[in-house]
This record gives structure tokens, sequence and C-alpha cells, in this order.
């Protein structure tokens, strides 16, 4: 084996971080340099390195076959490494999920999450060296993966690094590469004129003469030319001892890299040439299963045309693949092949591994090339549409922009009256709208509704018309089409059922809750006669969510276990399983029954986290943030909420996410509420929905920068807007009650306690009760009234309202001269404020309060990040012992009834708090802290 001359320099330096990385320490990195560079020798060289310390290595190769294919390198990483698990397979099926079109399930994410998961889990084992060849090929999700985990790194030992080449320059690697520290990018250069002296001097076994070295000179540096080159002539016996060097004699020799490379291959057999042009199609890595489906041969045919490859160095045994000895290897033999011969080589090895039964990924990877050609060249449109109509939702779900293209193949020119044109129309109005070509989706289903005349599938194009519309905005212009399909000569009472209950959605997302529960109602009529148990299950959905829009949270607990119970005996229903189960846990919460809320959402996280249901996981964790905030547990709140932003998720539901983020941050002073308040905005723009709790962050923004008429203007806005959705209205009441009166708007406050007392007049739930009390005794200025609401809000659990109550009993009983019955209400809100870390609402309290001459007594010292141990929650102590013990993030998630990504902010947050840099130093820390307490 040749040694890396001339960089030894380079290859110490990632020694180092394999060192590190064996003694716990993670890292993300970044090799750079033009193609032959070395940067693959020596990340080869330092995965040697690492298995001999006992690491894990995973190595990952990307090529231009692979680059339209959520994860495949990561995935085939996995299952190389670890092929008794064969993990990658089983996370690769969550890519071929079938999804309903019209629904913008994202089968990528939840693959990631588990990725992810298993990365992290591998690292509890033993550190894991993680190398991505050839990043400038990679795709997005893959680009994303490596990116969240160069960001988590100094959680865990993993050392994360890519290899890339400077161009092609693409924005996500870009991205990428700043989450790079500047000192762990590494780039490669050409090697100097005695580097290449030394190399040149132990290929060819003696000092090379002028000759030999003004021809080295030629290949400007790079290791890869120049061994190339050296070989060539080693081929060619144009290397000869002259006196007391070696040098070249008289005769062809290679002009460039390429030529080098062909050089090499002309030495082997035609047939062995031929073999591994197939192989070329296959990518850089390959199966010798694939490559017998693909060439046409028995493997056992195979097997000594192989062997040739290997001695000849064109091939490298790669465990469980064969492998190109370098990319630039496999791309001259692949060049070599015409066009129009390439593109047909590729559609026939497509067919041939569809006709094997390979996954639609590996096959559509073989179509894509051969489309190349004006009008697809030789894909057969007729087979392509047999195909598709088998794996053609699969596809779409896992690469759409893989879909678009076959399918728009596929249905050109073809009669509208063919059998499989309404199906695979339908499949690509799906397609562009999940990559966001909403107006082209629209354009395509709105043609087929004209030929389409298959129920089901009538339903199908009514599904993505309506995602479509109510993307752009205009849901409501879904509803006058929905009617007429639904009248529609041949619709069957289950698929009728079904377009009402898109009916009942339309109008359910247009806040008309009366209007969709009647809709709703009528579709739980019809799929009841059908026994459509996708139409029972959607409508009761429907019937549940309007429910509790209009705040009956009890009315609702028996619709929730009606319609879980007939999700659960359908596989088609698990999503809506997973919605019912988020809004079971809301319910509960609702009801100030938050012990069982709490549990509710966190077995509502742990199902969607198995499903891979991120979107659901997203609104499980913002349920769980709430009830936390609600209950006065906030740093868990900022931790549940924190890690779910800017995942898939629905506009409206992160904009109340960021409004409860706010408010937290706000009552305790953190700048970043006003980055909160601003995606907040942006989400309530997009969603076209008022969110209670941004209502309420937005109030309190203004009333902090001493603009009490524009804070009331917000709440009175808010509660006009929310007449129909009195869930999230109710939160507004007393907050708008106090600052009408501020303002001195008596006729307002007035209307709003009415409004608050017939909402606890309706309702035996204690904070509801609480509210009208609350809202009536901040207008009479009655302090008996004001504790009753205190004692109302302790028996609901919510620690906040409670101490706003007080604060306000405290100020009628000053104002009525009783100032030691003041000072007690006043000493229990800073209490309970104190206890929350509400900065903003003690500063005031003892303003308000010492304009009567009381005082608190001595000011109670809060915590701050630089205070090491103390800074500490509770929920970070004991994630703090449970890393002493070696526990992984999915075993401390599993133990505190947390996700595994709110754990991991808890860590990053101790990380901080107690300036360290990886799980290890927080276990030697608390080992340090025992042994001092002993």
């Amino acid at each position: 084996m040749t040694p890396l001359i001339g960089r030894q320099r380079q290859l110490d330096r990632v020694r180092g971080w394999v060192s590190e990385l064996a003694a716990g320490r993670g890292r993300a990195a970044l090799v750079e340099g033009e193609p032959g560079i070395g940067k693959t020798a020596i990340m080869r060289s330092a995965a040697d390195d690492a298995e001999a310390l006992d690491c894990q290595v995973l190595w990952a190769s990307c090529d231009e076959l692979s680059q339209a294919f959520p994860l495949v390198p990561l995935l085939d990483a996995f299952d190389a490494a670890r092929h008794g698990d064969r993990l990658g397979s089983r996370i690769a099926e969550l890519l071929r999920v079938e999804t309903a079109p019209g629904h913008r399930v994202d089968v990528v994410a939840p693959a990631v999450e588990r990725l992810l998961a298993a990365i992290d889990e591998a690292c509890a084992v033993a550190p894991v060296l993680l190398v991505v060849d050839d990043l400038q090929f990679a795709d997005q999700a893959t680009v994303q993966t490596l990116g969240r985990l160069a960001r988590s790194v100094s959680q865990v030992p993993l050392l994360v690094v890519g290899t890339a080449r400077p161009v092609p320059r693409r924005d996500d690697l870009t991205a990428l590469r700043r989450t790079v520290d500047a000192a762990d990018r590494l780039r490669l250069h050409g090697l100097s004129s005695r580097e290449v002296v030394e190399l040149v001097a132990h290929t060819v076994g003696g000092s090379p003469g002028q000759r030999l070295l003004r021809l080295a000179e030629g290949a400007g540096g790079n290791p890869l030319y120049l061994t190339e080159l050296l070989d060539a002539l080693a081929r060619g016996r144009l290397l000869n001892p002259v006196d007391d060097c070696v040098e070249v004699t008289d005769g062809r020799t290679p002009d460039s890299l390429a030529d080098a490379i062909v050089d090499r291959l002309e030495f082997l057999s035609p047939s062995t040439r031929g073999v591994l042009q197939a192989a070329a199609l296959l990518g850089v890595e390959f199966s010798v299963a694939d490559l017998a489906v693909v060439s046409g041969r028995r493997i056992s045919d195979l097997l000594p045309v192989l062997d040739e490859a290997i001695l000849a160095g064109v091939l490298r045994d790669d465990g469980p693949e064969l492998a190109f000895r370098h990319p630039l290897i496999r791309a001259a033999l692949y060049r070599e092949l015409p066009g129009a011969v390439r593109a047909a080589w590729h559609y026939d090895a497509g067919r041939a591994l569809a006709e094997e039964g390979a996954p639609p990924e590996r096959v559509a990877r073989q179509l894509m090339p051969a489309l190349e050609l004006p009008d697809g060249g030789t894909v057969a449109a007729d087979w392509l549409a047999r195909w598709l109509e088998v794996t053609g939702r699969q596809l779409v779900g896992q690469a759409p922009n893989v879909a678009v293209p076959l399918l728009g193949h596929a249905v050109t020119g073809m009669p509208a009256d063919a059998a499989p044109y309404d199906l695979l129309t339908c499949r690509l109005a799906d397609a562009l709208f999940r990559l966001g070509h909403v107006a082209r989706a629209t354009q395509v289903a709105d043609a087929a509704l004209a030929h389409v005349t298959r129920p089901h599938l009538l339903v199908d194009l009514h599904c993505t018309l309506a995602a479509c519309r109510a993307m752009r905005g205009r849901p409501e212009e879904s509803l006058p089409e929905l009617e007429r399909a639904s009248n529609a000569p041949g619709i069957g009472p289950g698929h009728r059922a079904r377009l009402l209950v898109l009916t009942a959605r339309v109008h359910l997302s247009l806040g008309r809750t009366d209007t969709a529960s009647q809709v709703a109602q009528a579709a739980l009529a019809a799929a009841t006669e059908a026994g459509d148990t996708w139409a029972t299950g959607g409508a009761l959905g429907t019937l549940t969510f309007a429910v509790m829009m209009r705040g009956e949270a009890a009315a609702a607990m028996p619709m929730l276990r009606r319609a879980i119970a007939v999700a659960e005996g359908h596989p088609g229903l698990t999503d809506l399983r997973l919605v019912l189960q988020v809004n079971q846990a809301a319910s509960l919460g609702d009801l100030d029954r938050y012990d069982e809320a709490i549990e509710a959402a966190v077995q509502a996280v742990r199902l969607a986290d198995d499903a891979g249901n991120v979107v659901r996981l997203a609104q499980a964790e913002s349920v769980l943030g709430e009830l936390l905030f609600d209950v006065g547990r906030w740093d868990d709140a900022l931790a549940e909420l924190d890690v779910g932003f800017g995942l898939s998720k629905h506009p409206f539901a992160e904009c109340c996410d960021r409004g409860v983020a706010a408010t937290i941050r706000l009552h305790r002073g953190d700048p970043l509420a006003t980055e909160n308040l601003a995606r907040g905005r942006e989400c309530a723009a997009d969603s076209k929905r008022v969110s209670g709790a941004l209502t309420l962050a937005t109030s309190l923004e203004r009333e902090q920068a001493d603009r009490p008429g524009e804070a009331f203007a917000v709440l009175r806005d808010g509660l006009n807007s929310l007449s129909e959705e009195v869930d999230e209205a109710i939160v507004l009441f007393a907050d708008a009650v106090r600052l009408a009166l501020l303002v001195g708007d008596r006729p307002a406050a007035r209307t709003f306690v009415q409004q608050a007392e017939q909402a606890a007049a309706a309702s035996d739930v204690p904070h509801r009760q609480a509210i009208g009390a609350h809202c009536r005794g901040l207008l009479d200025g009655d302090s008996v009234l004001l504790r009753r609401a205190a004692e109302l809000y302790a028996t609901a659990g919510r620690p906040l309202p409670r101490a706003q109550a007080l604060e306000a009993a405290g100020v009628a009983l000053a104002e009525r001269g009783d100032l030691a019955g003041a000072r007690s209400q006043f000493s229990q809100a800073f209490t309970t404020y104190t206890q929350l870390g509400a900065a903003w609402d003690l500063a005031r309290t003892q303003a308000t309060f010492r304009t009567y001459g009381i005082r608190r007594g001595p000011r109670v010292k809060h915590r701050r990040a630089d205070q090491g141990w103390e800074s500490l929650t509770p929920t970070e102590v004991k994630i703090v012992d449970l890393v002493a013990q070696g526990r992984s993030n999915p075993e401390i998630a599993a133990h505190l009834f947390l996700s595994r990504r709110t754990v991991q902010t808890h860590v990053s947050h101790v990380l901080a708090k107690l300036n360290l840099h990886s799980r290890i130093d927080i276990a030697r820390e608390a080992s340090r802290r025992d042994a001092a307490t002993q």
C-alpha cells in the first residue's frame, strides 16, 4: 500500500480527532479538496485507527445516482457496518410507506428521526466515526441530517467528517460548512515538489531521473494522477533503470488523469471491461447480486471477472459490497458509453431490477438517467405506466421529485380513456403538491376531474385539490366542487361520506364550527350506513375537534374515546388515531385533569415517535409544552416547545407554540421573546387563524412597552375574532378586563365580564369558574371574589393566574386600607412569581405595592445561568444523574417520560450552564460534585 506521502501533518490532525473521539469527545469536520487530492485516503487511514481504538465506523459514499433519493448513503452505511441488524433497511421501509393524496405527511422526516436515534444509541455503546464521502453528490436530506448531527457532537462521542470537492457550490452545503468550526475545516492542496519526488521514488523503487520528474510535474501535485501516471508507465514497460536512477523511456505517456485511467482499463479483458461498464450503471458502490441482474450473468460467472478487476486496482472489496477504487475510474467507464447507449442500458437495468422485485427507489435510480434523452429515449411508456400503477404511491411519498418526471413521461400522449390514465394523473397531481408546485398540481387535478370516473380516485383528487386551495389561502373554493362530487352519479354512500368529511374539514379550517359539526354528522350517518371505517373515524374526529374548538372539553371526551376506538381498528387511520390522542391530552388539560393530561401527552409523544410520524410528534410535544406551561413547569415547557420549532407542523400549531414560549420569556424578561413573537406572527399570517396564546403574548409585549391602549386593543380584537372558539378566547378574558379598566373603558370591561361569567356558568371545571370570579372581582374591586378565584386556580393547578388573582386581591384590600390583608396576598403572589422565575411580574408587583407602603423584605436571589449547579432545573439535575450512570438519551427519555429531542435540549442547557463540552464532562463533574458533597 502506498504511504500517504506529503499528508503526514494532515493525517496527524485527523488522528488527533480520532483520539479525542476514543476519549469520548465529539466533533464535526470537513476535509475539502479537488478530486484525487487524498481526501478519501486520509479518512480511510483514520477509519482504520478508529477501529483499532474500538470505535464504530460508518462509511457513507454519495454519487450522482443516489442524489435524488433521501438518506440512501447513510442508510447503506448503517447496513454495511451493522449487517446483522439491517437497521438501514428497516428505516428505508419508512420511506416507502404509502400516504394518501392531498395529505402532506412527510415520510423523510420520521426516517431522519429514526436515523438520529439509531446513531445516538450507537454512540451509547461505543464512540462512532461517521464519514460521508463525496458530499457534493449528497441528497438534501442527508446534508440536513449531517447538520443536525454536527450541532449535537458536543453531547455524544460522535466524530462526523464529510469529504467534499470545492465545486459545485450548493446552498445547503454552504450552510453545513458554516456549522463546522473553521479550525475543523481541513483543505488539501497539491503536493510540493519535494513531496512529489518522494512519492515518485517510493513508487518506482529508486531515484527518479530528470525526464521522469518533468513528466511527474505535469500531475500538478495531485497524488491520484501521479500514481495513475506511474502505474501506466510501469504497465507499458516505459520505466527502466539508467545509471543510478529510474528513467522514463520513449513511448506514449498519458496526457491527463483521464488518459491514465483509460490506460489502466485497457489492460482489462473485454469481458471484464463490459461487466465493469454494467457496474458503473449502479454507482460507485454496488452489490454483486444487482450486478448479476443488470449484466444478465450468473454470480458464479462474475467471480473470475471481478477478481481480475480487483487485482487490476479497478475495484476494491468494501465489506458486503464492491466499490470502484476511485469515483473517477467509475466515471471513465460510464462516460465511455455513448449517451443513447447509456440511457438504453439504464432502462434495461431498471426493468431487470423491477422484474427481480427490487425496491422502487433502486429501479427509479436506473430509470431517471434513461429519461435524459429527448422524449425519454427508449423508455417504453406502457411498461413504465404498468410499473407506476403498482409503485407510484410509494414513490410519490418517498421521492416526489423523481415521481414527477416518471409519471409525466408515462401519461404524455396517453389517451384520457386509457386504463391507468386516471390513476397516474391522480398520483402526478399529488407529487406536484408535495413538491410545493401548488398551481401546477391544481391544474393537473382540475384537468383530471373531467376524465376520472372511479370513485376512490375522485376522492383522492378532491383531497389534493382541497389541500392545494388551503395552501393558497382559498379553502372555501373547494366547497361547491365537493358538493357537486358528493351528488354525482355513481358515487356510493362510502365515497359520499368521505367527500362530506373533506367538506366538514374545510368548514372547520374556516372557523365555522357549527356548520362543520352539521356536515360531519351527515358524514357519520352516511359512513355508518356504508360501513366505511375511514369515513366514520374521519367524521368522529371532525365532530370532536369542533366540540373542542367551542370549549366543550367534557362533551368531547366520550366522542374522543369512540373515535380512537374506531381509528385503532383501521390501518389507514393511524394518523387520525395519533391526532385524536393528542387532542385527548389537550381535552384532559382543559378539564384541569393535568396528571392524566400530561401522561396522555407523553403517551402520544411515544406513539408518534414509534410510528415515525414526525408531524404528530411535533403536535404532541406542542400540547405537552402547553400543559407544562399551565402547571408552572416553565423550564420543561420551553424545552418541549423549543425542540419542535422548525419541524413539520401546521402554521397554526407553531403559532400557538411561539405564543406560549413568548409569554414565558416575556414574564421572565428574556430577549428571545422578540424572536418567538416575530416567527409567531409569520405563522399566524400563514394559518389565517387567531391564536389565543399569541394574542396574549402580543398584548403582554405592548404592555411591557408601556403602551396599555395598544395592549388592550390587541385583546379586544382577538376576542372579537374568537367568538366561536371559546377554548382559544377563555385565556384572554382576565387580562382584557384588567386592561380595559386600566385604559378607562368600563363598558368593554363589563362586556368581557359577562362573556367570562357565561363561560363559567356553563362549566364546572375549576379554571373556568375561576375566570368568571376573577373577571367580576376585577370589575367590582371585590377581594373576596378574587381570593375565591385564586383558590379555584389552585384547585385547577394553574399557578400563574392564581398569582395574578392574589395580586389583584392585594390591590383591592390596599385600596380599602387593609394593609395587613394586602401584605398577605402580596406575599403569596410574590412567592409564586419567584417560583416561576417571572422577573417582570416580580418587579411590577413590588412597584405596585410600594405605592401603598408595602415592601416584601429581603430580595429573593434569582437563578442565573452562570451559577453552576444551582442554575439547573429539577429535570436537568435528574438528567445529570442519569448521564453519570451511563444512560443514553433514549434511555433517559423513557425514564423521565420525555421525548429524545427534549432530553437533547436539556443536555445542551446543562452543558451551557456548567460551561462543559460533552456528556463525559457532565459525568466527571457529577462525580466531583458528589465527592465534594460527601
